[in-house]
């Protein structure tokens, strides 16, 4: 098992990509920590706790830096360590620029940037006690090429690039990774909620012929965060079936 007794905390882990990470790495062998503002959370640990996992729920919201400061204390106490952050929380508030509010930008900028920053802060001085972690975040392939309505989430994921390769230089030297992933288009709630003809009409752009699904993005958390990425350090993996745009 790739992961074995390796202890990995989650967030946005209840639904999605989350969810589907949660599931791999537990059949990896690691420990879950798993966050959400979801009740849905403790379903999710509970049915794999069943399947002979061990997990545990909280729920936290990333956007309290206080919460995610005490939720971090008391999984290092339970656990004993944290070997992985997998930042995976966000959310969507779509909008024009000329139309989109300042609480559209703030909720998304709240959740998906000053997140990972708490959720990071908190953990990174218990792998650097460790000499020893893995942090992946959640960038997107938007942030690369950008898209239409969507100055809010592009900033963040394009911010996350940044951060990610900012964190590589400060921690490498405490046995740190920090890397992130962005996805393409990917079947998940978010997603579907998107008018079916934009669906369709990125098919041409993406040379695969399909989006993917949360467990594709999984793989690439779990390369990231395993031994096998022991070398690879400030990158940005794009998974997106090629997507010229």
């Amino acid at each position: 098992m790739r992961l074995k007794d390796k202890v990995a905390l989650i967030t946005g882990g209840a639904n999605g990509i989350g969810l589907a990470t949660a599931e791999r790495f537990a059949k990896e062998g690691a420990k879950i920590i798993l966050w959400d503002v979801s009740d849905k959370g403790n379903e999710v640990a509970g049915r794999l706790t069943k399947e002979g996992h061990e997990v545990i729920f909280k729920k936290v919201s990333v956007t309290d830096q206080d919460e995610v400061q005490k939720a971090v204390t008391e999984a290092n106490q339970h656990f004993g360590r944290i070997d992985i952050l997998i930042n995976n929380a966000g959310i969507t508030k779509d909008r024009t620029l000329l139309k989109m509010s300042k609480q559209e930008w703030d909720d998304v900028i709240s959740v998906n940037l000053t997140g990972v920053f708490n959720c990071t802060q908190a953990v990174a001085p218990i792998m650097k006690e460790q000499n020893y972690g893995r942090i992946v975040s959640a960038s997107s392939n938007v942030a690369i090429r950008g898209n239409y309505g969507q100055t809010n989430y592009v900033a963040t994921k394009s911010a996350i690039i940044g951060m990610t390769k900012v964190w590589a230089m400060e921690l490498g030297r405490y046995g740190i990774t920090a890397n992130c992933i962005a996805p393409g288009f990917i079947h998940t709630a978010m997603t579907d909620m998107m008018p079916e003809e934009v669906r369709e009409q990125s098919l041409p752009f993406i040379p695969l012929g399909k989006w993917g699904y949360p467990e594709d993005i999984a793989n690439g958390y779990l390369y990231l965060a395993s031994d096998e990425a022991s070398f690879v350090s400030g990158i940005c993996l794009t998974i997106d079936g090629g997507a010229a745009r």
